[in-house]
């Protein structure tokens, strides 16, 4: 225990100072002997902890999302130099360092978190074993012992003997049920929160083989931390259950703000931000501007979600602009003119008609054709009066010319007419 003790003073003196601050603290509120005051303390240890990593919280968003983008690219590497394993390695490293992402930068928060982890375990493990570590000393150490959260004592585990846990001043029954309901929130706790960035934050369009490793994990963790759970110490295990509840609050906030694109979590943003923009025509917030100006910059590679938002942009009269903000669309809110043409001079918008039923087909054709019937009808009709009424106009006329014209015309007539019986053409010369 020394030993390992040595191995991490340089983690565990700057850990258990911080809990002893906290204490101090908490204790002039609770008391220096009760769990709410230790209790607290390693809560706020957590608190600290996470908001100091919150800038390697941000890298690992950026990496997970550039790593989603590039799985297709590594899937064709590995299909292509799938035996050749060292030049498949150099082009996937050359791909990584082209687009500027890192694997490893998914795991900074946990890597930086694991010496906390580790530290604290030490210190609860001293308290335990009567032994004083960092800045604890003799009293304080002695007040550990006697806190206890819901009667299970903070260094006390679910696989401790009954003598080990009276020694604690505790029952055994109390602690492994406090320790198993901890056990159960922490598991479900690291469940949820892979579950949410599984179903709501992740691009369904592209599906890759690191959905599937998302998947697995989703299922392999809550198992890890239920198995592993059993031989943490009530104080680490408090320590588990306030990160994983803190890190499924963070990953919600940040669905709900900056979604993954082509994500529900992206439909519904946009959703919400649409409906924002309609009732108050100006953009809040220099996230939602920068998230206008990334859709506006993607042009005709937008996704589904991102056409629909900028569709019902234009629908309510507004545009997106590419500096994030929003203006009027003059395409929305031109009038038209009393031809039917935009007033802004473009040319009107060419209507589909609508499409008829067979019945519908039916009549109209019959109706066409009886006003087809009826109009030949009439100018036939117009045509027999025309006739009748010719030759008392005509006569005077052939009287004033002479008869000459009517003689040459019906000479003219007989010499194009041939004479004799004609005979019919063929078929062929028709």
């Amino acid at each position: 225990m020394d030993t390992i003790a040595s191995l991490f003073s340089f983690i565990t003196t700057p850990v258990s100072w911080v809990i002893v601050q906290f204490h101090s603290l908490y204790g002039a509120i609770f008391g220096p002997d009760t769990g709410w005051a230790w209790g607290l303390s390693i809560v706020s240890l957590v608190v600290l902890i996470r908001i100091c990593l919150i800038p390697l919280f941000v890298k690992q968003i950026k990496a997970t999302r550039a790593m989603q983008t590039l799985q297709p690219e590594m899937k064709k590497i590995q299909e292509r130099y799938k035996s050749d394993k060292q030049r498949q390695s150099e082009e996937m490293m050359k791909l990584y360092k082209e687009s500027g992402t890192n694997p490893l930068s998914s795991c900074l928060p946990i890597l930086a978190q694991s010496p906390f982890f580790f530290a604290l375990y030490h210190v609860l493990s001293g308290i335990a074993s009567n032994d004083t570590i960092g800045v604890i000393d003799k009293p304080l150490l002695e007040s550990a012992q006697k806190a206890h959260i819901f009667g299970a004592p903070l260094a006390a585990k679910f696989m401790d003997s009954q003598e080990k846990v009276e020694a604690l001043h505790a029952s055994l029954t109390d602690v492994r049920v406090v320790t198993a309901i901890m056990i159960v929130l922490m598991s479900f706790s690291q469940f949820y929160t892979q579950r949410q960035l599984m179903t709501k934050n992740v691009d369904t369009t592209v599906k890759t083989p690191f959905m599937q490793q998302q998947k697995m994990l989703m299922y392999v963790f809550p198992v890890m931390f239920a198995v592993f759970g059993i031989n943490f110490p009530v104080g680490v295990l408090v320590y588990w259950l306030t990160t994983n509840l803190w890190t499924m609050c963070q990953q919600m906030f940040v669905i709900r703000r900056n979604p993954t694109p082509g994500s529900k979590a992206q439909a519904a943003f946009l959703e919400r931000l649409q409906k924002q923009l309609t009732h108050t025509k100006k953009v809040r917030g220099r996230g939602n501007t920068n998230i206008i100006k990334a859709i506006v910059a993607k042009g005709r590679d937008r996704n589904e979600f991102e056409r629909k938002f900028i569709n019902g942009l234009s629908k309510e009269g507004l545009a997106a602009q590419a500096d994030g903000s929003v203006a009027p669309s003059d395409s929305a809110v031109a009038t038209e003119t009393e031809d039917g043409t935009p007033a802004g001079g473009g040319a009107p918008k060419r209507q589909q008609p609508k499409r008829q039923s067979k019945s519908q087909r039916q009549s109209a054709a019959a109706q066409s054709k009886a006003e087809s019937d009826a109009e030949t009808a009439s100018d036939a009709k117009t045509s027999l009066e025309k006739t009748q009424d010719e030759p008392e106009d005509a006569a005077p006329k052939d009287k004033a010319a002479g008869g000459k014209s009517g003689s040459g015309n019906a000479r003219q007539a007989k010499s194009g007419q041939r004479k004799g019986q004609q005979r019919p053409k063929h078929p062929s010369k028709k």
